[in-house]
């Protein structure tokens, strides 16, 4: 089969960048200019672990002997979607299929034009209607493929929660851990006081991700007026998160080496765990065998990512490259990835399902993953409006938090900045 291999892209989104997307005229897709048998090579972008494993798709390539698929594979979202953007406006240089992520699809639905509809019979229906909806632009063109969505638990160290006196039956540790923020950071004052070792979550960032998507409008109204600056409920998380990060922190950004590192060597005993980080953390850390998942989340219940899977007029296989989203995003494929990866599916059929329901993880103490990540998904209330900018705001609110864990600026210094920064993007 091809050869897979991780890519990350350097260059910054420039501003010229954005002008081009509106500047440059839009391709029309053509067919593939070919048949069944010529030989063909689809290129497929996609960031983090999407659950698609060489196996998956060498059955692909098995069921159509003309294809070959090059898998490439960003580090991050973030990587992913200065590619996209980059690239988008250059006119040129995207994969055949890339893979978007929600948090970022506002702004992108402003070039719907620039990539193909989905067309498939076999698509209609297939998934949950706001994730369809999220997709379709003004004219009623749906321009992704859904994968996933993003349930969340809590991931935890069984091992170092023993040694450290507490709990460490997953049951026993989601009645611990039920409860609000605040209790949350309890317990893992408790875990430390209890001589636990290591921190009791991994970054500021990441636990900031958990509380803001349970706000309804956090950084914008439902109209786009950007409110960032002026919520209370956004400066209440940032303050909060960070009082409890002093103490219960590892300051370790996620993606980072010593981040990764981290999920191995027991740097942090707990992480706020959507289905998608199922397949990070065993994939980082292979050889521990502490890890587990407890159905709990503080608040109640939050979604963290889904992603979707579009296809670039750029392409220059623009029919097969669809053919082959709407593969991957089938039903089937998606249980396959669940499985792979813990990408739990937005695919209306899968629920209910054996593969689903009676779904265990090995890695993680044979933990059953698929109603856990049921019942998450099951505790969501809020879904939270994320508009155009969404992204470049949350990313400024990210490196608000990072310049407080590394002791570069206060709290309050350091939210004052953030304050211009959302005046300089509004």
């Amino acid at each position: 089969m091809k050869f897979s291999r991780r890519t990350k892209a350097g260059a910054a989104i420039l501003a010229a960048s954005a002008l081009a997307l509106v500047a440059t005229g839009c391709s029309t897709p053509g067919g593939d200019g070919s048949d069944d048998n010529e030989k063909i090579t689809l290129t497929l972008a996609t960031f983090n672990d999407f659950g698609y494993t060489d196996d998956l798709l060498q059955e692909y390539e098995d069921l159509h002997p003309n294809i070959t698929i090059v898998h490439n594979k960003a580090a991050t979202s973030n990587d992913a979607r200065e590619n996209m953007f980059t690239k988008l406006g250059a006119g040129s240089g995207l994969s055949d299929i890339e893979a978007i992520e929600v948090d970022w699809l506002a702004e992108l639905m402003q070039y719907s034009s620039k990539f193909v509809p989905v067309t498939d019979p076999d698509a209609k229906d297939r998934w949950v209607d706001w994730k369809a909806a999220a997709a379709t632009d003004g004219s009623g063109n749906l321009i992704g493929y859904g994968t996933d969505i993003g349930p969340e638990a809590v991931c935890y160290r069984s091992d170092l929660f023993a040694a450290a006196g507490l709990p460490s039956d997953r049951d026993a540790v989601a009645e611990l851990l039920k409860g609000d923020w605040q209790h949350y950071y309890d317990v893992g004052a408790q875990y430390l006081a209890g001589g636990g070792t290591g921190s009791w979550f991994d970054s500021a960032g990441a636990t900031y991700q958990g509380v803001i998507n349970q706000i309804q409008n956090a950084y914008e109204k439902n109209d786009g007026t950007v409110i960032a600056a002026d919520n209370p409920e956004v400066k209440a998380a940032f303050e909060s998160v960070l009082k409890a990060s002093s103490t219960l922190s590892a300051h370790l950004g996620q993606w980072g080496d010593d981040w990764t590192a981290g999920l191995a060597n027991g740097a942090y005993a707990t992480m706020l765990c959507p289905g998608w980080m199922l397949g990070v953390i065993s994939g980082n850390a292979p050889d521990v065998k502490g890890w587990d998942v407890a159905n709990v989340f503080p608040g109640g219940g939050g979604n963290w990512g889904g992603s979707y899977l579009t296809v670039p007029k750029q392409s220059a296989h623009p029919e097969a490259a669809s053919a082959l989203a709407s593969w991957l995003t089938a039903p089937e494929q998606q249980l396959k990835a669940f499985a792979n990866a813990g990408t739990f599916p937005s695919q209306v059929s899968a629920y209910g399902s054996d593969a689903l329901d009676g779904a265990t993880n090995e890695y993680f103490n044979n933990a059953p993953v698929g109603s856990i990540l049921t019942d998450r998904s099951n505790a969501i209330t809020v879904s939270p409006f994320k508009g155009v900018k969404y992204f470049p705001i949350n990313d400024a609110l990210q490196k608000a938090l990072t310049r407080v864990e590394d002791g570069t600026q206060s709290i309050a210094d350091s939210w004052n900045q953030f304050v211009e920064d959302v005046k300089a993007l509004s």
